[in-house]
């Protein structure tokens, strides 16, 4: 028996679990907050709260250590491997006008998804580089290596050696590493940045980035994303439903998904898998804004009073596109509430069908991904909204499959460390570099959709026949 750590800087706080490599139980563990908030962050606070996260001998007799980091920032460096600025992180809106700029600057949304995956956003780090040569060129003209969250935390950690690593889950969420072709465009960091940068060698899932003077492992490290996703347990026939305020919708799967639209961005996973993204602008928000308009004072009464109606809110259905969409490609639209009758105006029928509208966005990109191919058996159902009965009682049968609501758990540390295990089994030896520990699964309530599958079906036939009626051709799979 041995002992591996997964760390996990978020953009909030460092997390770090300590686990037992064969089994994956969670031994102990330690936390500290971030001190900085912004767009513009040091990133020596980040190695400040993992040192005060693993204070108190918390590290002791650890053999391996994986680290799972917030997607989206980007440490520039210079030639000596001196920050060149503050990292850029998040959803940094100073760069809008940088994404628009660049998707015109190759030709459009299409060659951009054909050329990473994805296109560009204000987050994307392709968008900050020509953010940051737009708005401060001279910093541009010294950036010599580009690194992300992770990335510079495991070079930290073994000493800022000549080699420089990433992983295939965080160089996919670039802008500028395409999961398809699995190599960089050092292009499309020109075209952004103005010049060529150093870019991370990108290796494998079981591989280790190196290891410390004192023979710590390092693996490669991952992005939060995909370390949450290993750390849950996520496999093939497994999709994702995170409830935040807008929504997103993933799956594992054996190979890329090209799409044209750019409507699904194509990520790579902690495993060596594929992992296709679709995102909603609408979900919890839509929640909040029916508690807000019925005057009720949190989602839980929401729920509570949702649950005094039945599947299919009376005829009620409440297209939710409340900040417009982008399942469908609605940007510009607003929300559409349809089946007013008299014995439906009641605020019970209006909460019920607030959940059912949001719930139905969702599958709704769920469908976009069962139509290119990914099988979808069972859905991981991620956020606080999903421990409410509202959402629980409905999610089967509107998604047409086993629903799993996972107990809340550090899982992107608990991920990174699984990664830690299988690249410390790796090297000895002892596990197959293609095959990663088998760990026990997540604590989590599991939902069937039982008896109720034809009556959810019917509930979002009805969903789909106003979204038609309203917005004709609008929804392609």
């Amino acid at each position: 028996m041995g002992i591996v750590a997964g760390l996990d800087s978020s953009p909030d706080f460092t997390r770090i679990v300590v686990c037992d490599t064969d089994t994956g139980a969670v031994l102990r563990q330690g936390y500290a907050p971030h001190p900085a908030e912004g767009s513009d962050v040091d990133p020596q606070t980040w190695l400040l709260s993992l040192g005060e996260a693993a204070g108190g001998g918390l590290l002791e007799g650890v053999q391996a250590i994986g680290v799972s980091a917030q997607a989206n920032a980007v440490v520039p460096l210079d030639a000596q491997g001196a920050t060149v600025r503050p990292a850029m992180v998040g959803g940094d809106k100073r760069a809008q006008v940088a994404a628009a700029d660049l998707v015109d600057a190759l030709g459009g949304r299409e060659a951009w998804a054909q050329a990473v995956g994805c296109v560009p956003t204000a987050a994307h780090p392709v968008t900050k580089l020509r953010w940051l040569q737009k708005t401060e060129p001279e910093n541009a003209q010294r950036t010599a290596v580009l690194m992300q969250a992770h990335d510079w935390l495991v070079w930290q950690l073994l000493g800022r050696p000549v080699r420089r690593t990433t992983d295939r889950g965080g160089a996919s969420g670039t802008g500028y590493w395409s999961a398809t072709t699995g190599a960089y465009r050092p292009d499309l960091v020109e075209l952004a940045l103005g010049r060529q940068a150093l870019l991370p060698e990108v290796i494998g899932p079981a591989e280790a980035a190196g290891t410390t003077p004192e023979g710590l492992l390092i693996s490669a490290g991952t992005g939060e994303t995909m370390a949450a996703a290993f750390g849950l347990g996520v496999g093939f026939g497994d999709a994702v439903v995170s409830l935040g305020a807008s929504g997103s919708v993933m799956a594992v799967h054996p190979e890329p998904l090209h799409d044209g639209t750019g409507t699904i961005t194509s990520l790579a996973d902690a495993t060596g898998m594929h992992l296709p993204v679709v995102t909603t602008l609408n979900a919890v928000r839509t929640l909040r804004g029916t508690a807000e308009l019925l005057g009720l004072p949190d989602l839980e009464t929401l729920s509570d009073l949702a649950m005094k109606s039945t599947p299919g809110a009376h005829g009620l259905v409440l297209l939710p596109y409340l900040e417009g969409e982008r399942i469908p490609n609605l940007p510009h639209t607003a929300g559409t509430l349809a089946g007013l009758r008299r014995e439906a105006m009641r605020p019970e029928h209006l909460a019920r069908a607030a959940f059912e509208g949001m719930l139905c966005g969702l599958a709704d990109a769920l469908d976009v991904l069962r139509g290119r191919g990914v099988e979808v058996r069972r859905i991981f159902l991620l956020g606080p909204a999903a421990e409410l009965p509202a959402v629980q009682a409905a999610a089967p049968s509107l998604f047409g499959a086993r629903v799993v609501v996972p107990q809340p758990a550090d899982y992107a540390a608990i991920g990174a460390a699984r990664q830690a295990a299988w690249a410390l089994g790796a090297s000895q030896g002892t596990l197959d570099p293609r095959t990663p520990p088998s760990w026990q699964g997540a604590a989590a309530q599991v939902l069937d959709p039982g008896e109720d599958l034809a009556v959810g079906q019917a509930v979002r036939q009805q969903f789909v026949s106003v979204r038609e009626q309203t917005h004709p051709g609008a929804f392609r799979v």
